[in-house]
């Protein structure tokens, strides 16, 4: 892999400005149009933020951790860097589409690498229809919300919901209730990454919902869709001894 043009990006933290500026001086820099890979150095949420930013680029991503989880960081390490990204390993992960219909009939298309999730926005609790492959599987949902998540999303919202973890390369996403009420044992459903995934929200002047992709939320939403798209193509980079699907494995033992 070639290495010999690095474009190096930081979170706003003191902490990651200073390795920002340490590494530009010892390797030097070049702008992420004209590199052929970039580190990032932050948290997890910084590393979310860059792979949406220069989705577009298509150049493989190796996150450095400057934040506080780092589940989809790199150790950080000053030396020998250009033998790192040498060795590297590359994963290929595909993010999911949203299209967001609000209750004005407004639509809102948006990528969600980590999750899509419906929330209530007041005290009343959401009620949602599930549709997969425009099947209805449920036909009532009383919740505080639903998420659906990609396999590298699935240790994060999703297993704050107790959802389940998805090895990478499974080609399945997770369908997870966030406090269900009715039915109340529903724990969720595993699905294909070729489904498509619908939610209709009931009685959405009472209950208004929004719809969070990432970044991009949508306020009093009446329907929502999610599917992966192979269109798009993520690249991340992992040390081989820490790479992204021995994390998931051994997230499913931790305490």
């Amino acid at each position: 892999m070639d290495v010999e043009n690095i474009a190096f990006v930081a979170a706003e933290s003191p902490v990651a400005q200073e390795a920002l500026f340490r590494l530009k001086h010892r390797y030097g820099h070049c702008p992420p149009e004209h590199a052929d890979m970039i580190v990032a150095l932050g948290g997890d949420g910084f590393m979310l933020e860059s792979l949406h930013r220069f989705m577009h680029l298509s150049r493989p991503i190796y996150g450095m951790n400057r934040g506080t989880v780092g589940f989809l960081m790199n150790l950080y390490l000053e030396e020998d860097l250009p033998r790192r990204l040498r060795r590297a390993q590359q994963v290929e992960l595909y993010p999911l589409r949203m299209i967001a219909e609000d209750i004005n009939g407004t639509k809102t298309n948006a990528l969600a690498i980590n999750e899509v999730s419906l929330l209530r926005q007041t005290r009343q609790a959401a009620k949602l229809r599930i549709r997969i492959d425009g099947k209805v599987r449920l036909p009532e949902l009383i919740c505080d919300g639903a998420l659906v998540c990609t396999a590298a999303g699935s240790t994060a919202y999703n297993l704050s919901a107790h959802g389940p973890i998805l090895p990478m390369g499974s080609n399945v996403m997770a369908l997870t209730p966030i406090s269900a009420f009715r039915p109340r044992r529903w724990r969720g459903a595993i699905l294909p990454h070729t489904a498509c995934v619908e939610y209709e929200v009931l009685e959405h002047e009472k209950r208004p919902v929004s719809a969070v992709a990432d970044y991009t939320e949508v306020r009093r939403v009446a329907k929502v869709e999610v599917r992966e798209d192979r269109d798009v193509k993520l690249k991340i980079l992992f040390d081989p001894e820490h790479n992204l699907e021995e994390r998931i494995l051994s997230e499913q033992f931790s305490g």
